[in-house]
C-alpha cells in the first residue's frame, strides 16, 4: 500500500465492492452447519460439523480441509493444462515444450523405472571417490546446486539491515528428520520415530544394493552426525526472533569457526569467488560442522553426503524408493494410507520446477483482470480499518502510533501474480530425462538465487507460485502477497455476498496485514530494516497482552498429551485475532447506510463468522498433528476457529452468547 485511503475515498471503493451479485443459497455454505451443535458452546463444530462428517481424510492424505478442496481444484486445472502441452506436440510453444515435456518425463514411470539408478549413479560415484576430508568441499557444492542442503543450507537473502540489497546467507540444514527436536526429544513417541528412521534408512541402502550389515552402518553414522547437528540448531521459537538470526561475518571469520571446511573452494564452485561477507545465521552451528568433520570418518561422511542425495532426489527414483520413502514420511510421520497418485505428484513437481511458465497459463484460465480489481479494492478497504485501529489504540503512544501509521501506509499490496515472470529459456528439458530434467531447472534455480547476492533487492518478486493456496507478508519488504491460487471460493467469490467474503479472504488480508505489526514484524520498519521504532513503553504493552496470547492458546490441547506451543504460534495467533477484527471493521464501514438482509437465516454479522470459520474446517490425521505441533507455527483449526471469536464482543452480540458459555472469554486477549 502507497497510502491509506482517506475516508471519502474509502467511502468509493465500499460502494465498488457492493456491487457483487447478491448471494443465493446455492453460494453460501449452509450444508457445512451442524444445526445440532451451539454456536455459543464450540462455533466450530457449529459451521463446520456438517462438512467434518462428509469430508473424511482421504487415504492419501494426512489431512483434508477447505485448504485442501482448492488446492486440489486448483491442481485438477494445471493437469489440464500440462495434458494439453504434452499432446499438442506439433503447435507448441517453447515454453509450452517445456512443461509438456518436464510432465511427460515425470509421468512415464515405466521408463524411469527401466532406467532404474543409471541417472543417480554418477553422482554417487563421485561421493563414492572421495580420498580426503577437505575434499568434500566440492560435493557439499554439488550437493546445494541440485538443490539439497548437507551439513548447511547457502542462499542469498535481504539484509536485515539494509533491505534494498541481497546478500549471502548460510543457516542451519542438513536433517532428515523434520525437527531438530525430533532429534533430541526422549519420549516414547520420539524414540519410536528415530528408530523408525534409522530402519528406513537401512531399507533405501538396501534398495541400492548395500547389504543390510553395510546399510546398518551407515544408517546409524548418518543418526549421529543428524543429531549434532540438530543439538547445535536453534530451536523454532528462538527462530521466531529475527534478531536471534542476524550475524554479519567477514569471510576470515567464518573460516575461524569452521576451518576444516575449504570455504573459498565452496565459494569458487557456487560462482562467489569474491565473496567478502555474509549472514551467519547461527554461528555456533557452523562451529559444530567443524568438530563433525574433524571427529568422524571420512566413510560415514560420505555415507552422510550420499543419503543427502538419495533422499532430495528420492521422487525422481523407480517406484520401491518411492514407496519406501512414503513409508516412513507419508504412513509414519504423517499418517497416510496411500501414496498419493503419480498425476498428483507429478504435477506438484511441474509447479515446484517451473511455477512461473505454468502460473502463466494458470492465470490466463482462472484469475484474470476483474479478479486482481476486486481483490486489491478489499485489501484497500481492510488498509483503511487498520488505519482507524492503530489510531484509536488506547494503550499505544502518539510516537509509535505515527510511525505504525507511516508502515501501514507504505506497505505494498501485491495481488494474483508477478508482474515479470521467470525465465526458462536457456534451460534444458527432454521427455525422457526426469532426473536430468529436475537436475537442470534445479541447478539453474539456485544459481538465479545465488547471482542476487550484492545486487538490488526486486521488489516485484513473488516467492510462491501463482496457484499456491496461500498468502503471506513479507517483514523485509514490507509487503502482502496473495497469489492468484487462494483468490478463488471458498476464500472469495464474486457471486458470494460481502459478509461472508470478507469473513474469509477478508480475515486473511487483515491476518496478513496484522503480521506486519506482531512479535517478528514489528522488529522491522517501514523500509524493512532490522531496526527499533517503539518506545519502551509501548514494547513492554505489546509483550503484556500478547502474552496473554501465549497463556490462551497454550493451555489448550493439539492432540493427545501435546499442548500448542504458544510462544512458536503467537504470531498467527494474534494475526488471526486482529485480521478478523479489522475485517469486521470494514463490513461494518461498508454496510453502513444499507439493508441487512437475512440470507439463509443469518444476519451478515452472523454470515461473516461463518465465512471466517468455514475456511478453516479440516480433518487431520493425529500423526499429522503430533507433527505440525512441532514445526508448524498456526494452531490447529478449531483453536484458530474459536479462540478469536471468543475474544470478540461482536461475536458475543451477534449469536447472543452469555457470560460463562464456552465460547465466551472471561479474559478476553486483545492486541489489534
Amino acid at each position: 500500500m502507497r497510502n491509506v485511503t482517506s475516508p471519502r475515498v474509502l467511502f468509493l471503493l465500499l460502494c465498488a465492492l457492493c456491487a457483487a451479485p447478491a448471494a443465493t443459497a446455492q453460494n453460501f455454505f449452509t450444508d457445512s452447519i451442524d444445526r445440532k451443535a451451539q454456536p455459543c458452546a464450540d462455533f466450530y463444530q457449529f459451521a463446520c460439523g456438517g462438512w467434518l462428517a462428509r469430508n473424511p481424510v482421504p487415504a492419501d492424505r494426512a489431512s483434508w480441509g477447505r485448504f485442501h478442496e482448492l488446492d486440489q481444484r486448483n491442481r485438477d486445472k494445471l493437469r489440464t493444462i500440462l495434458e494439453s502441452a504434452v499432446d499438442d506436440a506439433g503447435k507448441r510453444k517453447p515454453l509450452d515444450q517445456k512443461l509438456g515435456d518436464l510432465y511427460f518425463s515425470c509421468m512415464d514411470e515405466d521408463a524411469i523405472n527401466e532406467r532404474g539408478l543409471s541417472a543417480i549413479q554418477p553422482e554417487f560415484a563421485r561421493i563414492a571417490a572421495l580420498e580426503s576430508k577437505i575434499a568434500i568441499t566440492p560435493i557439499v557444492a554439488r550437493l546445494h546446486r541440485l538443490g539439497g542442503s548437507p551439513f548447511f543450507t547457502f542462499t542469498s537473502s535481504i539484509d536485515m539491515k539494509n533491505s534494498t540489497h541481497r546478500i549471502a546467507e548460510i543457516d542451519q540444514g542438513g536433517l532428515g528428520l523434520p525437527d531438530r527436536d525430533y532429534y533430541v526429544k526422549t519420549d516414547e513417541k520420539s524414540l519410536e520415530i528415530r528408530q523408525g528412521y534409522i530402519a528406513h534408512v537401512i531399507r533405501m541402502f538396501e534398495l541400492t544394493g548395500d547389504a543390510s550389515s553395510l546399510a546398518s552402518k551407515k544408517a546409524r553414522a548418518i543418526l549421529e552426525i543428524e543429531t549434532q547437528l540438530a543439538q547445535a540448531s536453534l530451536n523454532q521459537v528462538a527462530r521466531c526472533d529475527p534478531a536471534q538470526l542476524y550475524h554479519p561475518y567477514k569471510i576470515a571469520e567464518l573460516i575461524s569457526l569452521s576451518p576444516g571446511f575449504d570455504w573459498a573452494k565452496y565459494f569458487e564452485a557456487l560462482g562467489q569467488p569474491g565473496l567478502a561477507t555474509m549472514n551467519v545465521v547461527h554461528p555456533p552451528f557452523i562451529r559444530q560442522i567443524e568438530s563433525i568433520i574433524v571427529q568422524t570418518s571420512l566413510e560415514d561422511i560420505k555415507a552422510y553426503l550420499t543419503w543427502s542425495l538419495l533422499r532430495e532426489t528420492v521422487a525422481l527414483l523407480p517406484a520401491p524408493f518411492v514407496q519406501e520413502n512414503f513409508n516412513f514420511y507419508g504412513k509414519q510421520l504423517q499418517g497416510s494410507k496411500e501414496l498419493r497418485a503419480r498425476w498428483k505428484r507429478c504435477v506438484d513437481l511441474a509447479d515446484q520446477q517451473m511455477g512461473d511458465a505454468l502460473g502463466q497459463r494458470f492465470v490466463e484460465q482462472t484469475f484474470g483482470k476483474l479478479g486482481k480489481e476486486r481483490t486489491q479494492q478489499m485489501v484497500k478497504a481492510i488498509e483503511g480499518a487498520l488505519a482507524r485501529d492503530i489510531d484509536s489504540l488506547p494503550w499505544m503512544t502518539g510516537n509509535t502510533k505515527q510511525a505504525a501509521l507511516n508502515k501501514l501506509r507504505k506497505i505494498v499490496d501485491k495481488i494474483g501474480y508477478p508482474d515479470k515472470w521467470k525465465s526458462y529459456d536457456e534451460i534444458p528439458v527432454g521427455r525422457e530425462t526426469l532426473f536430468e530434467n529436475v537436475v537442470h531447472l534445479s541447478e539453474a534455480e539456485y544459481m538465479r538465487d545465488l547471482n542476487r547476492i550484492g545486487k538490488p533487492v526486486d521488489r516485484g518478486e513473488f516467492t510462491m507460485t501463482t496457484p499456491t493456496v496461500n498468502a503471506y507478508y513479507n517483514a523485509q519488504q514490507n509487503d502482502i502477497n496473495f497469489p492468484a491460487g487462494i483468490l478463488q471460493a471458498p476464500f472469495y467469490d464474486n457471486k458470494m455476498d460481502d459478509a461472508v467474503n470478507m469473513g474469509a479472504i477478508g480475515a486473511v488480508i487483515g491476518h496478513e496485514l496484522t503480521h506486519g505489526f506482531d512479535d517478528q514484524g514489528r522488529q522491522f520498519d517501514l523500509d524493512g530494516n532490522l531496526k527499533d521504532w517503539w518506545s519502551d513503553k509501548d514494547a513492554q504493552e505489546f509483550e503484556r497482552r500478547a502474552d496473554c496470547f501465549v497463556k490462551q492458546y497454550g493451555e489448550q490441547t493439539a492432540v493427545d498429551e501435546l499442548k500448542i506451543n504458544g510462544k512458536l504460534t503467537l504470531g498467527e495467533n494474534s494475526a488471526d485475532n486482529g485480521g478478523l477484527r479489522i475485517a469486521y471493521m470494514a463490513l461494518m464501514t461498508m454496510l453502513t447506510g444499507r439493508s441487512r438482509p437475512l440470507i439463509e437465516g443469518f444476519t451478515p454479522e452472523q454470515r461473516f463468522f461463518l465465512g471466517w470459520a468455514q475456511i478453516w474446517c479440516t480433518n487431520q490425521n493425529p500423526e499429522m498433528t503430533r507433527m505440525l505441533n512441532t514445526i508448524d507455527p498456526h494452531s490447529p483449526a478449531r483453536a484458530r476457529v474459536n479462540t478469536p471469536l471468543s475474544n470478540m464482543p461482536e461475536f458475543h452480540k451477534a449469536f447472543a452468547c452469555t457470560a460463562g458459555q464456552p465460547m465466551v472469554t472471561p479474559q478476553a486477549c486483545r492486541v489489534w
